[in-house]
């Protein structure tokens, strides 16, 4: 988320020209002319011919990366939101990676998300191997993988990891793209250095480069180096309907952060400190608050009750410092040599460890320590990987709760539950309703018929008892009431089930649409040994 390079060798030899290219094809035939009249030469006895020397490129700038580079195919298995009992629909992708210290192969998490078979290829040798995932990192769209065959990484050659390469200097992109099976290389500029959303899981922003070297499917995963150390991972890019010539890699901080997380043997996830700012460039408003005119400083809009920096901080502090780093009015400080956001300093922080502030709070200085976590309430706003979908299915009526998978599964028009879903976190909406229960889909039987208006409503209770997850509804369920009323959030009659009805209707129903679990309470992990792999 290519062309071979093309290496011009020009010589000149008193007048003669000869060209050499590498993996070209001849340049097509030129019909024959008549031969211009001879024109002797002014004499010049002072005059001697110089060869003009012209500079030649490297013919492997990176060394010989085909002796790193793995082709990954991945099979995998998508959920089915609108029939989550199902496994779901099956597919195949084409992807990179490449070979790092410790037998491990480094790629893109979106290479191997939902996989159940994984093999890799490398250069001159016809096997597939078959591959197991180790780590993987959704939120920074990195994984880990590695082949078990003794003899695999025999003669391949792990790379080595560079720094943050300069603005406008040249990097080349190695994949496999658009399903191609040999090598495939393309060079271009560093365009940006900036903080970007990662598209795969929809959610996190982090460090990102932005390039001008084409990024087509199947160059994911695979190394962009420079001076024959890998300075980023290809992972995305827009398409040429969006923007031309537009592409990203993973830069070395984020990969570094995430191989040292992993040293532990378990990957922890990107911290967060939970909290909305604003920049405090407007002198009217830095006059209103009481601040110097030194330009530093960003005001704090919201905190995030279930994050770590609730009952630490408040809306209306200005954090002045990070660790000792000052913060701009732009919100950015000075790291590491170069200007980058704030938030920089927190992304290369790990679960447990502080940061610590400098803060101007009502109009007075002072300083606090925050441990630093994950809050969990942002997750439903992003994608989920590798587990099967939650839901309760009772008298033919799908319940689900509320996530950014089954939004872009379902596409609702309701403006109150995109509302819920788009401001879960800034109206800490999850303090009263950390599952949001909706009703997304209604299997037609006798037992339900009319009942279609309800479609996409949120469940607010059940015979007078709130519901606020989704165990609490299966919990409701499945006391021994006559009959369910169930209210939505918002005006209108509620929905009613009789119960001895919806028992007689359960085995038609199961029947009818091949339902063969009617619950999933919990994300559990599609299990990934490699027996199991391998039996797929």
């Amino acid at each position: 988320m290519k062309y071979p390079l093309i290496f011009i060798c020009l010589t000149l030899l008193l007048g003669s020209t000869s060209y050499a290219q590498e993996s070209t094809p001849a340049p097509p035939p030129v019909e024959p002319q008549a031969p211009l009249p001879a024109v002797p030469p002014k004499a010049s006895p002072a005059q001697a011919v110089v060869p003009v020397p012209v500079p030649i490129a490297a013919p492997k700038p990176n060394g010989p990366v085909q002796k790193s580079l793995v082709r990954i195919t991945a099979t995998s298995v998508e959920p089915d939101y609108k029939a989550p009992w199902n496994s779901g629909g099956i597919e195949r992708g084409v992807g990179a990676g490449f070979v790092i210290s410790g037998n491990r192969i480094l790629t893109n998490a979106h290479v191997v998300s939902n996989g159940r078979y994984l093999t890799v290829e490398r250069d001159g040798d016809p096997n597939k191997y078959p591959a197991t995932v180790q780590f993987v990192a959704n939120d920074c769209d990195l994984a880990l993988i590695t082949v078990s065959a003794p003899d695999f990484f025999k003669n391949m050659i792990p790379l080595k990891f560079g720094g943050i390469p300069e603005l406008e200097s040249t990097v080349s992109a190695y994949g496999y793209p658009i399903g191609g099976e040999r090598m495939s290389v393309t060079t271009g500029i560093v365009s940006r250095v900036d903080f970007q959303l990662y598209t795969h899981s929809s959610i996190d922003q982090h460090l990102t480069i932005q390039i001008s070297a084409q990024i087509n499917p199947g160059n994911s995963g695979g190394p962009v180096m420079q001076n024959a150390k890998v300075v980023g991972v290809a992972f995305q890019g827009y398409s040429g309907d969006v923007a031309q010539g537009v592409a990203y890699m993973i830069p070395t901080p984020v990969i570094n952060r995430f191989l040292k997380d992993i040293g532990d043997g378990h990957y922890d996830k990107y911290v967060d400190l939970g909290l909305t700012y604003s920049k405090l460039q407007n002198p009217a408003q830095r006059r209103f608050l009481g601040l110097k005119e030194d330009d530093r400083g960003v005001l704090v809009n919201t905190v995030v009750a279930a994050g770590p920096s609730a009952d630490i901080l408040r809306p209306g502090d200005v954090l002045l410092a990070i660790d000792d780093h000052p913060i701009a009015s732009d919100s950015n400080v000075e790291f590491e040599g170069e200007r980058a956001e704030f938030q920089e300093v927190v992304e290369r922080k790990f679960r447990g460890d502080s940061v610590k502030f400098d803060v101007w709070r009502d109009k007075q200085p002072t300083t606090v320590t925050i441990k630093l976590y994950t809050p969990w309430p942002y997750l439903i706003q992003g994608h989920s990987y590798d587990v099967r979908p939650r839901y309760v299915l009772y008298g033919g009526l799908l319940f689900q709760p509320l996530n950014l998978d089954l939004i872009e599964a379902y596409r609702p028009t309701d403006l109150r539950l995109r509302h819920f879903f788009e401001y879960f976190v800034p109206e800490q909406i999850y303090l009263q309703h950390p599952d949001v229960i909706v009703l997304t889909n209604i299997l037609p039987d006798p037992i339900n018929t009319y009942l279609a208006p309800y479609r996409g409503g949120i469940v607010d209770e059940i015979n007078g008892k709130k519901i606020r997850t989704l165990d609490e509804l299966a919990q409701a369920f499945s006391e021994t009431s006559e009959r369910f009323v169930i209210r939505m959030i918002g005006d209108g009659p509620p929905l009613v089930l009789d119960r001895n009805k919806v028992d007689t209707a359960r085995d038609r129903i199961k029947v009818r649409y091949n339902v063969l679990k009617e619950q999933n309470l919990q994300e559990q992990p599609v299990a990934k040994t490699t027996e199991q792999a391998n039996k797929i």
